[in-house]
């Protein structure tokens, strides 16, 4: 047989776009068929077929076009012609497209159409690059009417697809001609699970402050807490869960590309459904999260030498007050980076001795805050926050164990009419009904068991007066350093912000904060730190081109809180501060330095502590008894 009569090879490549087509079309086989009679017709030799059951043409993620690819360009090639149905079942994207094939031509294969026959010469090559264009704008076009439809579809309230986050489930909706509507509705399985999360990383397990993501997961997976699908739960799953906008009843889609980044907002549809917590409680975890973001609070605010940086801010323009030196190095203050950075114009400001301004807000979380009879009123409301909790958790168990009795009594009546063969055992819907009512039975009885566990441990943990008093005892000793300095990470348990206006300073802190502070395992030693080993040299450590004083400067703002509305200059109004305006105490503090000779008193109005400027030169603390 001589060389001009040996058969071509041939390899067939058939694709649909999606899974359903590849499953109730007829074109794979319809292209399959059309393949094999083009072969025969023109005597090629038919080797390989790769079929490709729901792939998109529009990039190269295709595991049987790859294997083909790979089979076209190794040497020797196993054969000498690739056949499609048409160009667009190669790719719908014309630089990808052509790209492709002259890596197989470069191997000596060509890429032959059944429906688009062309020649070799450049005319043709000219045809073939414009229909690779027609079918990259058509593949476009059918996008762009697809994702039309689903955002209308979406903006109606109805379920588009995909999996449900943890805690749904899609249900049919509504019948409109052939097609079914579905929307979520709240999975009972699983729901108590996602409140368990946020409960956790809100207000902790009873035992413990409030829980990071990582102490999440290890909380949720020693206790056999599985996923939905009975999987050990990850970072990135209970991270999501977290950030998640769906569990407070607002499901964002199409709120990412392709590619993993953000839309305009203008682009996102926000489909209503039930929601499985509160704003407050999702607004209050954010809040938590953002402010454990190293990108947003910089390890040296959280571990730096100086006591009050992160925490001190300037009172008329809200700015943070940094370190500034003088007579090189020698005294060393507190000053408005707005007016470091921007001048008088942008603010006032004023420059406080550090050291002095450090003694006076430690002295007085000593002397009139860490007072066990001042810690007890102090928390008198968020203690009667926890009883409600507390008598909301049983109400919540009573009901699980009561679906759970329900559940029991259905089978057992379901028991006795399949006993008194009112029933048939064969029949597919009964066992559906009995293995549901079991589902329901079993779910509610572990998830009474977990609340059950949880108020246990939460009573376990009751503040009692001896707790209060050993915890003011103690928080009393370490503020301070031994041979003088304070801990940062003790007066962060105590206070979130400092506020230093002419004549008063404000120190400002969250009674929940406090609370957990006092229920630690290590009472004020269970505040988060960030540990730094600095490395030196070009290692891990990343270098930036801006300077580390940058960091100092940013202004820092205080979190939103569930028992307090946010007033102007950081404040909170409602049930969220030390001390107020109240039945206050005056206490003479003389020789303060931080204001001159002033005016007549003034005082401002909003939550905190307050030193009020008098005019004989005395800084007068008030506090809320």
């Amino acid at each position: 047989m001589t060389a001009s009569t040996i058969p071509l090879r041939a390899a067939l490549y058939l694709r649909v776009s999606t899974a359903r087509q590849a499953e109730h079309d007829v074109s794979i086989p319809d292209q399959k068929r059309q393949g094999e009679a083009y072969c025969e017709a023109r005597g090629y030799q038919l080797v390989e077929t790769y079929v490709e059951p729901g792939a998109s043409a529009t990039n190269d993620r295709r595991p049987e076009f790859q294997r083909m690819i790979e089979a076209g360009t190794s040497r020797p090639a196993p054969f000498d012609v690739v056949i499609v149905h048409s160009f667009s079942r190669f790719f719908r994207d014309a630089f990808d497209m052509e790209f492709y094939v002259r890596k197989l031509a470069k191997n000596g294969v060509k890429l032959l159409s059944i429906t688009q026959e062309i020649g070799d010469d450049p005319v043709h090559q000219m045809m073939r690059q414009i229909m690779a264009l027609f079918d990259e704008y058509q593949s476009k076009e059918n996008a762009k009417h697809v994702m039309r439809a689903l955002k209308e579809n979406a903006r109606q309230g109805f379920w588009n697809g995909s999996l449900p986050p943890i805690g749904y489930r899609v249900v049919a909706a509504e019948q409109r001609g052939a097609k079914t509507k579905k929307k979520l509705e709240i999975d009972p399985l699983h729901a108590d699970t996602v409140r368990l999360i946020y409960r956790l990383a809100l207000e902790g397990d009873g035992t413990s402050g409030q829980m990071g993501v990582k102490n999440i997961v290890s909380y949720l997976n020693s206790r056999r807490i599985f996923t939905r699908d009975g999987g050990r739960w990850g970072i990135g799953q209970v991270h999501r869960i977290l950030t998640r906008r769906t569990y407070m009843g607002e499901h964002e889609f199409n709120k990412r590309s392709k590619t993993k980044e953000l839309k305009p907002l203008s682009e996102i549809v926000v489909v209503p459904v039930p929601p499985i917590i509160d704003r407050e409680t999702f607004e209050a975890v954010q809040a938590l999260l953002k402010a454990r973001n190293p990108k947003v609070t910089p390890s040296a605010v959280i571990s730096g030498p100086t006591m009050l940086t992160g925490l001190i801010h300037c009172a008329k323009c809200g700015g943070a007050m940094t370190i500034r030196t003088g007579k090189g190095g020698r005294y060393r203050y507190y000053a408005c980076s707005m007016k470091a950075r921007q001048g008088p114009t942008a603010c006032e400001g004023m420059a406080v001795p550090m050291d002095k301004l450090d003694e006076l807000v430690a002295s007085h979380l000593e002397d009139q805050l860490l007072q066990p009879e001042r810690l007890e009123i102090i928390l008198a409301s968020v203690l009667d926050r926890r009883q409600e909790q507390s008598e909301r958790r049983r109400e919540h168990i009573a009901e699980l164990s009561k679906r759970a009795a329900e559940s029991e009594l259905r089978l057992k009546r379901l028991y006795d009419a399949i006993e008194a063969g009112v029933a048939d055992i064969d029949d597919p819907a009964l066992k559906d009904r009995i293995d549901g009512l079991k589902a329901i039975r079993d779910q509610a009885k572990s998830d009474a068991e977990r609340a059950q566990a949880m108020l246990d441990t939460s009573g376990a943990k009751a503040i009692t007066p001896q707790m209060v008093r050993t915890f003011a005892k103690t928080a009393r000793q370490r503020i301070r350093l031994e041979g003088g300095g304070y801990r940062r990470d003790h007066l962060r348990a105590l206070a979130q912000r400092v506020e230093v206006a002419d004549g008063e300073v404000r120190i400002m802190g969250s009674k929940t904060r406090l609370l957990q502070a006092l229920t630690g395992k290590t009472g004020v030693n269970s505040v988060p730190t960030q540990g730094l080993k600095w490395r030196r040299g070009w290692d891990s450590n990343p270098r930036y081109a801006c300077t580390h004083n940058g960091f100092r400067d940013r202004p820092d703002r205080p979190l939103w809180h569930l028992s307090g509305r946010r007033v102007i200059g950081g404040g909170y109004r409602r049930g969220n501060t030390f001390g107020g305006r109240e039945d206050c105490d005056e206490i003479a503090r003389k020789g303060a330095g931080l204001a001159g000779d002033r005016g007549p008193a003034e005082r401002r109005q909003g939550g905190g502590l307050l030193l009020e400027g008098r005019p004989d030169g005395r800084l007068l603390l008030l506090s809320r008894r």
